[in-house]
This record gives structure tokens, sequence and C-alpha cells, in this order.
């Protein structure tokens, strides 16, 4: 029997779920996350094909707003759960749910189609480029001092139960949105994925704990961790692990930090995500003893090369007519003039005379302020082809703050 590629059906979910999950080494998540992701899942963006009444391959997507350089929150489709069976490759059903899918996003007038990758040299094939960077810290909290800052002791630290204070927490990460690129919108549902906590999942960890801060009885700030403690010979050096930690402004944060230092039985404090750009390192003063590690996170793909690049604000004023290749997309091909500064942009076809030339992954990578330009053309991907072009479009493509992705989807 010819397999069969359509939307997903809400009967189907089991089936599709269960696909997936094998395709991801078999281990079954818990029920409630189960439930939770079931609930998140929209059906109509989620894509399956059949082979003899089994589901072989799966694809689906969020309805997400992405923050983008100069603060607008733009709609992008969140790909997602993506897995071919083994008995199944090289058939080219990954190409062709991928065809699909960007063919949806465009009719659904999204710019831009944003992923996390298991595997990243899949994706750059249908034009994905990785745009955001993640930063690892494993924080030495025995050699390295507690943060200070002045007005830390104003701050008011309150453990809290994590589901109580999930509202408050929402507030304060909603007004974080719009002033770094790359942070998601989130949708109703979305803020239970990280009160999951089931105790096979824990790895030794104690129960989910949270923590907020306030200052004249307003909560600036929270963070959720666990702790793990681990005793050795010369005693207690448990490990403090953050999930997430925001705050509003500097004298908040060092004030979450300074508390998690301070937590008894432990000598680090690990977290597995923040911005590149972070602070903690520079308030803890040494970064080696932070131990940093960087990997790709937001992967972005134009779907709409004119409608994408007008949606962003420019570093710089720029003018400058791009030569893109797509020929996985090519109603992207072509030129493209791009006019742009502080407070707007217009991206237009044109017949002029090109003066960068460069593929929609590059666009991609470049398209959040992360990745430059000049960096990529060091690579041999992107081509100058009229002196100064480069160097003018590269640093207004940047961005004041580094693009961050706060968790995954």
């Amino acid at each position: 029997m010819a397999s069969e590629l359509r939307t997903l059906r809400d009967t189907e979910w089991d089936d599709w779920s269960n696909a997936l999950e094998r395709a991801f080494g078999g281990v079954p998540p818990s029920g409630e996350e189960r439930a939770l992701r079931r609930a998140l899942t929209e059906a109509e963006r989620s894509l399956a094909v059949w082979d003899d009444g089994e589901c072989v391959g799966t694809a689906g997507a969020f309805s997400f707003g992405l923050t983008v350089p100069g603060g607008a929150e733009v709609p992008v489709a969140g790909v997602t759960a993506v897995s071919v069976r083994a008995t199944h490759r090289r058939r080219g059903l990954l190409r062709s749910m991928m065809r699909h899918q960007l063919a949806d996003v465009r009719e659904r007038g999204e710019p831009l189609a944003v992923l996390t990758a298991s595997e990243p040299a899949i994706y750059g094939r249908f034009g994905y480029g990785p745009a955001a960077l993640d930063m690892q810290l494993t924080v030495d909290t025995v050699r390295l001092a507690a943060p200070e800052l002045p007005g830390v002791d104003g701050v008011r630290l309150r453990l809290v139960d994590p589901s109580a204070a999930l509202p408050e927490c929402e507030r304060v990460y909603a007004r974080l949105v719009p002033g770094r690129p790359g942070m998601l919108a989130r949708r109703p549902g979305w803020a239970g994925l990280a009160l999951l906590d089931a105790p096979g999942e824990r790895d030794g960890a104690g129960v989910l704990q949270c923590a907020v801060a306030e200052v004249d009885g307003e909560v600036r700030g929270y963070v959720r961790y666990a702790v793990k403690v681990v005793w050795e010979d010369a005693g207690a050096s448990g490990v403090v692990r953050v999930r997430d930690i925001e705050a509003l402004d500097p004298v908040v944060y060092a004030a979450l930090w300074r508390f998690l230092f301070g937590i008894d039985l432990t000598s680090s404090v690990t977290v597995s995500s923040r911005p590149v750009d972070d602070a903690l390192p520079h308030l803890a003063g040494d970064l080696r003893r932070c131990l940093p590690v960087l990997r790709e996170s937001l992967f972005v793909r134009p779907v709409e090369v004119g409608g994408a690049l007008a949606a962003r604000t420019y570093r710089t004023p720029v003018d400058v007519v791009l030569e893109v290749a797509d020929p996985f997309c090519p109603w992207n091909a072509g030129r493209w003039r791009l006019t742009g500064d502080g407070t707007g942009a217009v991206c237009a076809r044109t017949t002029d005379p090109a003066e960068l030339a460069l593929s929609v992954r590059e666009l991609g990578s470049a398209y959040l302020g992360g990745v430059a330009l000049t960096s990529l053309a060091a690579a041999g991907r992107v081509r100058e082809l009229r002196p100064g072009a480069l160097a003018a479009a590269s640093v207004a493509f940047g961005s004041d703050v580094a693009p961050w992705l706060p968790h995954e989807f």
C-alpha cells in the first residue's frame, strides 16, 4: 500500500504520539506531560504519514509570537514533532512533510518558521539556519563569592508553591518578551510545561521549588529550581539545578543568584539555558568558574522573505539588494531590495543589481541579529557583490541584545 500524508485527526493522536516517542528512543513521558502535550497539540497543524494503517512519519507546528529585533511580535510556526520511522527512510517522506508544512505556513500568513533541532544538519536542507545560542553554566559556588549589587538587601525573597506562583511568574516573563529577540509569547497552556516534575525524571534531585523576588510588594523576579544533595567523604557537595530564572532589573537578578549561591548542602549551581550575554559570569567575576557551554538552540527559516525582513528593524540605516537562493521555496528566490533603519523597513522585489548573494538559510541565521553576515561570508556562505555592502549590512542586521529561546517546544 502506498504511504498517505495528511493532516492528523483528533482520534489518531495516540498513534501519532507513540510513533514520535519510538523515533526518539521509546521512552514514554509521564502521564501528566503526555496529557499536557496532547492539549497543546494543534491537530490542524499536525501531519502524519500512514503506511498500511501504521503511523510512520510525524510533523507538527505550534502557533507562537516571536520577538524580533526592534521588539515587534511576529507570528511564527514553531515546527515540532518531526520524525520518520527507521524502516521508512530514504523514501522522501521528510521532504514531503517539510514541503507541505511550509506551504501551509505561507498560506497562514506567517513570514517565519522556527524550530529546535536534535540533528541540525538535517534542517539546513530545508532552509533553516541556526540563529540563536544557549549558554549552559555550571557555577562553582564554593570558590566564587555570591553576587552583590547595591540594593540587593532591599529585595524580599519568598519560597512559594510553584503552581500558586505561576500567574505572577508569567507576568514577569511577559514583560521581558519584547526586550529580547527569539523570546516566545506563550499561548494559553504553555506555562504548565515549566511545572512538570515527574519523580522518575528528577535524576536524584528533590521536588521542584520556586522563589519569588519582591520589591515594595511587587513580584519582579522568580527562579524555579531543584536541589540534588550529594554526600562525599568530606561532606555535602550538592547541586542546585535551575530550571528557569527571570528578573525585571539587574538588582533583582543579582538577589536571586545570591540566594541560589547560599542554599545549604550545595557547592555548585547549574542552569541549562541562558542567553550568551547573560550577566551571571560578570556578577560571579570569573567566567572560567562558570564553565560555559554553548550550543545552537533556535533555527529560523524565512517563509516569506519580503514580509520577514520588513517585520524587524535595523540597528543602522540599510539599503541593500539581496540575491536570495531558495530552491525549496522558489517563491523567495530572486532579488530583494531591503531599506530600513531603527523605525521600520520595507523589502520588495527589484531588478536592480545584486549587492549581496546568500541562501535563505544564511538569511535565517542572520535574522535575529545573533549571527553576523561577515562571519557567514568568512565561511563562504555570503558573497559580497558590491564593495562595502557586506560590512554595512552586517552591522545593520545586528542586535544590541543576544537572541535567545527561553524554552524548547
